[in-house]
């Protein structure tokens, strides 16, 4: 995309009927040539024509036009089964998608065979009454339409897939479009085709809405798949959905943000892949350019940005430089262009593992031990941790169960009465020293907690603080790391896929506090593993354990 690269040679048979349709059908969706038509910058147009690249030996099977019962050759004839397309925000991936999605409905996308003398592509053999006919040079391929297009757009949710769906919204109500496209409510209408209400049609795919997941599909785009893990489950779905596509014969694109390399997704699966038949588009800027530099910052963007003349280098750069302060990784995937890690994995699972007890253990009632709590409402976990002076965490066993709450368990609310229950139990049948309580949406029942069993003994943590948050996540990290420490856990499921999935979120002066992965993962048990830990640590050094203390016993 940087300047002086606008020398892509073609040297391959393709479809060059499909980006002189879309320039002539598409427009421009928005911005300050918004009505305009859209014509293709010189990355767009480079993999459009990759896309439908054609092997050159193709040949249509013989009877397809003249004997019903023969069908055609689909995606055989295309050199690449599918696409990849890897760029920065901002520089047009929506709209180019847009444009492709237009022409899989009602453009000619699929292989006739190579022209003659005198052959044409004319719109208005194809229901289009635009006028527009494209003459095709001697040897060229040639294309035609889907019958029947049947088109899914997949996205993480409905703001996510408006990159593609807003953009495809306005090219199909454009006056050579607005007769073949019809804009309802959820999705497109194309005309045309057997008239089943299930076929020729584009639909909006999201995490909270498959229901039409698995049909048997003509093309399908799928949006930002950096985003696709197994944890928000959209590898399943995104290969289901390719599935339907092979079924048809038809092809997919998929288009991203750089992603991040810890979290397995769907497009580092694509990138990172072997396979031959797999159109892969990604133009890094030049690897000596530091992004935390300003100086060197502005040559990535000017790098990066030169294929997009649309995009203002000033706002990308107020931008970028506002997200570095607190996740530089993302900003640097985002706007730099560059697959770099997030800050990473905060705890490391298999030390994590290691300090589980190879065989249960035991705190007898009464035992002095420490709280940490953590709550939510009615979206995150909710969570008591304990921990005795000797070091060992666990997940109290209360007589209504652990003291972990999943508000998905109870209609979407966290059972505030049950948890209060939970703690009451605690400080009952525990010598309980201390208990750090994260307040946000608790903090009625924390002070009601704080006057019941002494304000020395309850006291409000607050995870934001980013001074005191980072000490203790290192804390516990040298506790775990440790060869000679004393700290050891349960092995609490729940606690351990938490501590996988936290990340760490920059702060200033290089501290962090904890963070949610953006892959649907909850990290609530992990927090509250680190309050736990180090109202262990602050009773230790303020020396308020009894002389008479539990040491557990497996």
């Amino acid at each position: 995309m940087a300047a002086g690269r606008s020398q892509y040679v073609v040297d391959f048979p393709t479809l060059w009927v499909v980006p002189a349709w879309i320039e002539r059908h598409c427009i421009i969706p928005d911005g300050f040539r918004k009505g305009q038509y859209f014509r293709m910058y010189d990355w767009q147009l480079w993999c459009t024509v990759n896309h439908y690249r054609i092997k050159p030996r193709t040949e249509q099977v013989p009877g397809w036009g003249v004997d019903p019962d023969v069908i055609p050759i689909r995606a055989g004839a295309f050199h690449n089964r599918r696409s990849q397309v890897i760029a920065p925000q901002k520089t047009g991936k929506g709209p180019w998608t847009a444009a492709i999605v237009s022409a899989e409905a009602v453009g000619p996308v699929l292989f006739l065979g190579w022209a003659g003398d005198d052959d044409v592509y004319d719109c208005a053999d194809h229901g289009c009454g635009c006028g527009w006919v494209y003459r095709y040079k001697p040897g060229e391929a040639m294309g035609h339409a889907w019958p029947t297009p049947l088109i899914q757009l997949l996205a993480t949710s409905e703001d996510q897939v408006d990159n593609v769906y807003r953009p495809l919204q306005a090219m199909a109500r454009g006056e050579r479009l607005a007769d073949r496209m019809k804009v309802r409510e959820g999705f497109i209408r194309v005309t045309g085709g057997d008239g089943d209400p299930d076929s020729n049609r584009i639909d909006v795919v999201t995490s909270s809405a498959m229901s039409r997941l698995g049909n048997p599909i003509t093309f399908c785009a799928q949006d930002e798949t950096g985003l696709y893990t197994d944890q928000n489950k959209l590898v399943k779905v995104a290969q289901t959905m390719r599935r339907g596509a092979a079924a048809m014969g038809g092809r997919s694109v998929e288009t991203t943000n750089c992603y991040d390399p810890s979290e397995k997704s769907v497009a580092q699966r694509t990138h990172e892949g072997r396979a031959k038949d797999v159109f892969k588009f990604y133009e890094p800027p030049p690897a000596d350019l530091k992004y935390k530099n300003k100086a060197d910052r502005k040559k990535i963007h000017a790098f990066n940005y030169a294929g997009s003349p649309h995009a203002d280098l000033a706002g990308i750069e107020g931008e970028a430089a506002e997200l570095i302060e607190t996740d530089p990784g993302q900003a640097e995937r985002f706007y730099g262009n560059r697959i770099v890690a997030g800050l990473g994995t905060w705890m490391d699972g298999e030390r994590w593992e290691a300090r589980k007890t190879t065989k249960p253990v035991t705190v007898p009632l009464r035992s002095q031990i420490v709280l940490g709590f953590d709550g939510s409402d009615v979206d995150d976990w909710t969570g008591i941790r304990a921990q005795t002076r000797d070091g060992y965490q666990f997940t109290p066993d209360t007589p209504a169960g652990p003291t972990i709450w999943d508000p998905a368990d109870y209609e979407g609310r966290v059972p505030r009465l049950e948890v209060a229950a939970a703690v009451d139990w605690l400080f009952a049948n525990y010598d309980v020293v201390r208990m750090y309580a994260d307040p946000p949406y608790w903090e009625t029942e924390i002070d009601t907690w704080a006057e019941k069993y002494g304000v020395k003994r309850v006291l409000r943590w607050e995870t934001y603080r980013p001074v005191q948050m980072h000490a203790a996540c290192e804390r516990i990290l040298t506790d775990v790391a440790k060869a000679d420490s004393a700290f050891a856990h349960d092995g609490c499921e729940v606690t351990k896929d938490h501590m996988g999935a936290a990340r760490k979120a920059a702060r200033p002066s290089n501290r962090y506090v904890l963070t949610k992965p953006g892959d649907g993962r909850k990290i609530d048990m992990a927090v509250v593993s680190v309050i736990c830990n180090e109202a262990a640590g602050d009773v230790t050094a303020a020396k308020l354990w009894r002389k008479k203390y539990y040491a557990y016993t497996a």
